[in-house]
């Protein structure tokens, strides 16, 4: 088989704020034309600023190409990695003006997202459309595959998950959260002929996870959301959802954050403070499980994304060059709030 040919790999990302001067202008670019209230926007600038004002995701990112990196060169595998952000700086669209300088004219993408849906997937391509259109000498980029079903993925969490239960009772429960999004956007999620492709994606995980580890029962709930109380959010709400442990007399509780790559700020706010608040008030022995991306399994997963491309066995939902669509129809935008970091 001939092997397919790029010369770089751009890590798209959401990207997130570096100083506390760049707070609010970096909200103000998440939610422009999005109608979201000023004082939606003061509430979470003030869970920035509860942490200095800096988004972890930009370091995160950065840790993670340097992984990448390193396991392209035990490889033998000699390509470039750019990093490039939708919201923040390095913005998407000076990244590509840089590798177009560099002389590269074809790219991967790996975008720091495991799922399907609009915001996971579909947003993706939309900002590869752009970059190309701002930038007219922009390398052709094609996206590699939603990697919410890897080998590498799926075992990272399984490890975290019982580090987790590790440290609490026996009897505790095991309960996986995601990134919630409207019901409407759910059910727009996927090809024209799927379901809810991003709730079901995120189910399946926590269920192989959960079997992995040989637990009988476990729970998928939701978090973050962001949009006015009268539109149908993905529930139960994590910190909900601990209080009803609670009332069942659960002896303790395992979070694990299957829906994010890095502990960002939706990780470290609404599992690490708010849900650990709702925990310790109610005297319950609570444990975080970490994300996959600081695992040494992770840079592996995307340089096994790489070999694949390169091997011409890079197929599958989330696979798109130039932010063209990679099923037609596949993952419509709807009118939403959209997520904070």
């Amino acid at each position: 088989m001939t092997e397919h040919t790029w010369d770089a790999l751009l890590v798209l990302s959401f990207g997130g704020p570096e100083h506390p001067d760049h707070v609010r202008p970096f909200l103000e670019n998440v939610t422009r034309g999005r109608g979201i209230p000023p004082e939606r926007l003061d509430a979470v600038e003030e869970h920035y600023l509860r942490f200095g004002g800096v988004s972890p995701l930009n370091a995160q990112n950065r840790e993670i190409i340097d992984a990448v990196e390193t396991e392209l060169s035990a490889r033998g595998r000699d390509l470039p990695v750019y990093f490039g952000n939708r919201n923040w700086h390095p913005m998407a669209e000076d990244t590509a003006a840089r590798m177009a300088a560099d002389g590269v004219r074809r790219a991967l993408v790996f975008a720091t997202s495991a799922w399907g849906g609009y915001s996971g997937c579909r947003q993706y391509d939309e900002d590869i459309a752009r970059v190309r259109e701002a930038v007219p000498d922009a390398p052709e980029l094609t996206k590699l595959p939603q990697f919410c079903e890897h080998e590498r993925f799926l075992q990272s969490f399984a490890d975290s998950a019982a580090a987790a239960l590790a440290q609490l009772p026996a009897g505790s429960r095991l309960v996986f959260t995601a990134h919630s999004i409207p019901e409407a956007a759910d059910l727009a999620a996927g090809p024209p002929d799927v379901e809810r492709l991003y709730s079901r994606q995120v189910r399946e995980a926590a269920a192989n996870v959960a079997a992995r580890l040989d637990v009988a029962e476990h729970d998928v709930v939701w978090q973050s959301r962001s949009g006015p109380p009268q539109v149908p959010w993905l529930d139960p709400d994590i910190c909900d959802h601990i209080r009803a442990l609670h009332q069942q007399r659960a002896p303790g509780v395992a979070v694990v954050p299957i829906g994010f790559v890095s502990d960002h700020l939706e990780v470290i706010w609404d599992l690490d403070t708010e849900a650990k608040d709702v925990a310790a008030e109610l005297g319950m022995p609570f444990a975080r499980a970490s994300t996959c991306g600081s695992d040494p399994r992770f840079a592996r997963m995307v340089v096994d994304l790489i070999d694949d491309a390169f091997a011409g066995r890079s197929s599958g939902l989330g696979v798109s060059t130039n932010g063209a669509a990679c099923v037609e129809g596949c993952c419509p935008a709807v009118r939403r709030p959209h997520r904070t970091d």
